[in-house]
């Protein structure tokens, strides 16, 4: 009888969990609601301060982020791999635990895994190149309609009204003539995507474009100094405003430390990096603190995360929130 492969064994959790999706979203997702035959929650990985856009398929698995057009998959096992940010083997093992399965045979405290054989190996093999080539023929167009768009737009209205809620100034952005700003993403110069922002705030990147890694830079490494990384732009531009130094906008907790490791291989010792952490401490587990940690680990760095008096509320997350609440608290005095 021929043991299964590893994708299989995958598949077969991923089959249990759906099957268990009423009980195991609570647990992941915990301030998620039931709506109809989704699970509508925060993205906790980026740090999501309202539901909305964050849903996972009761009758399919299925889960997206329509706010973020890299955070997407098909079934609950990739789901787990993405919030733990872990591969798809841990996650299905993790969940297997849970339920008591044994698919993984881990009853007698050992995992035994099947082995590949060599036809199944090239088969793997070559379904991962052609899954890598589409991805890559697709970034390539979409950071070619970045570009058509970019070109297209003006500078950013000063009084846009996003930039006159969040008080900042719209340095590099530019506007389409509806009014949606443009946020650039790069990567060693290259623009790759955009981030549409409108009037209310609400936010999304171009379909299928990369993110994972990209960046959005505000101000000019000048050879050594320091250089903070944080996650969206608004934070960002306060950083800048308030120290004079370079930053780097990740756009999401998850793309921190991929973000934080690329600019350590770009610029080397000669930098002070700095990733200025998002404090999410009304998020369980909170998201933006565990983020940056991983990614000051993972690339030698320091991390800050806003001091906030006792008077300040809970919901405030970020250094773009403090100081808005600050010029608030001012201006009340």
């Amino acid at each position: 009888m021929t043991k299964p492969s590893i994708p299989q064994l995958i598949r077969r959790v991923a089959e249990h969990a759906l099957r268990s999706a009423d009980t195991l979203l609570p647990e992941w997702l915990p301030e998620g609601t039931r709506q109809g035959r989704e699970w509508v929650a925060r993205n906790i990985v980026r740090g999501d301060r309202r539901a909305g856009s964050f849903g996972v398929s009761l009758d399919s698995g299925r889960w997206n982020d329509f706010a973020d057009d890299s955070a997407h998959g098909g079934d609950l096992v990739s789901l787990l791999a993405y919030l733990q940010g872990s591969g798809q083997l841990e996650a299905a093992q993790a969940i297997d635990q849970r339920l008591a399965l044994d698919v993984f045979g881990t009853t007698g405290g050992a995992t035994a895994l099947p082995r590949e054989n060599e036809a199944e190996r090239l088969a793997r093999e070559a379904y991962q190149r052609e899954q890598r080539e589409r991805l890559e023929q697709r970034h390539r167009a979409v950071a070619a309609e970045a570009s058509r768009l970019w070109e297209m737009a003006r500078p950013a209205d000063p009084h846009h009204p996003y930039l006159q809620a969040k008080d900042v100034v719209p340095y590099n952005l530019r506007q389409l003539r509806g009014g949606r700003l443009l946020v650039p993403l790069c990567l060693d110069g290259h623009l790759l995507n955009l981030q549409f922002i409108d009037s209310q705030g609400a936010k999304r990147f171009l379909s299928g474009g990369r993110v994972k890694g990209a960046y959005s830079p505000l101000g000019r490494v000048e050879g050594s100094g320091r250089l903070f990384v944080c996650e969206g732009w608004a934070t960002g531009a306060t950083l800048h405003a308030h120290t004079g130094c370079p930053v780097v906008c990740a756009m999401n907790a998850g793309n921190l430390k991929a973000v934080a490791i690329a600019m350590r291989a770009r610029h080397g010792e000669a930098v002070e990096l700095v990733i200025a952490g998002d404090d999410d401490r009304l998020s369980m587990g909170n998201p933006g603190r565990s983020a940056a940690n991983r990614a000051a680990l993972a690339a030698d760095g320091l991390v800050v995360y806003p001091e906030w008096p006792t008077s300040a509320p809970l919901e405030l997350s970020d250094f773009n929130d403090l100081h808005l609440w600050q010029t608030r608290k001012y201006k009340e005095h």
